[in-house]
């Protein structure tokens, strides 16, 4: 057995070595030596891990089990867990963390907000599989959303990297040149739409036309009209009173 303390308040945690050590090579070399041999140290100190994340990772080395995520914000120690797979080589802690965070965004219908992805960068280096994911899944949003939020455009601006990143995604999915406008080329214009017809065949017209026209034809009907009433009666109908 070994112990764990952890955090700035040395949460101690008795582990079995041999366990820790199958699936941690980081710990494999903290308490073997090159040779495969016991060494002295029976303890390890990790001051800069939290509690919650680390129990999350205890639960997944005796269970094999993961925290599972029912709201955004529950992905929080998710991405500490993955983060622990990648300091300490835990190859299967970073698969199976990665599988449930790209679940928990499908199924959501959701993408990666800002603040997570501005974490995983401060905290991975390039290569990291957990980075390119989100990575990808921010360059399909700002493709298919209409302009860049603004504070997504802010964020690019100030983080060069991150801008990069999401073009070589971008070409990463070797689209059809069919599919990709050529500012080079002038502009295509608008057809015309065909005029909306009614039954009759004839063309339907727009409510403003359709006013407009309606009063000139009943100005000249009432024209009309007066035209052919006898003349008494016309006067009468113009307010002409003797």
């Amino acid at each position: 057995m070994v112990d764990i303390y952890v955090g700035p308040e040395n949460t101690h945690w008795i582990l079995h070595e041999k366990l820790l050590c199958h699936h941690s090579p980081f710990f494999c070399k903290i308490f073997y030596d090159g040779s495969r041999s016991e060494s002295n140290s029976k303890s390890f100190a990790l001051p800069d891990e939290e509690d919650a994340p680390f129990r999350a990772f205890i639960g997944w080395l005796y269970s094999s089990s993961l925290p599972v995520p029912r709201q955004e914000a529950d992905l929080g120690i998710l991405f500490d867990l993955y983060l622990m797979g990648e300091k300490w080589h835990i190859d299967a802690l970073v698969r199976e963390v990665l599988g449930v965070v790209r679940e928990w965004y499908k199924y959501s219908d959701s993408y990666p907000g800002l603040r997570r992805v501005q974490y995983i960068y401060a905290n991975t280096e390039e290569g990291s599989e957990m980075r390119g994911m989100l990575v990808h899944s921010v360059a399909r949003l700002l493709v298919l959303k209409d302009g860049i939020p603004q504070h997504w455009d802010k964020a690019l601006r100030r983080n060069g990297q991150l801008a990069v990143d999401i073009i070589k995604a971008i070409q990463d999915w070797r689209l059809d040149e069919g599919v990709v406008p050529d500012a080079r080329e002038e502009p295509i214009k608008k057809e015309k739409e065909p005029e909306e017809k009614d039954e009759g065949g004839a063309v339907k017209e727009e409510p403003d036309i359709k006013k407009e026209k309606a009063e000139k034809e009943g100005s000249k009907l009432a024209n009309g009209l007066m035209k052919e009433l006898p003349s008494g009666l016309s006067n009468g109908v113009n307010g002409d009173h003797h």
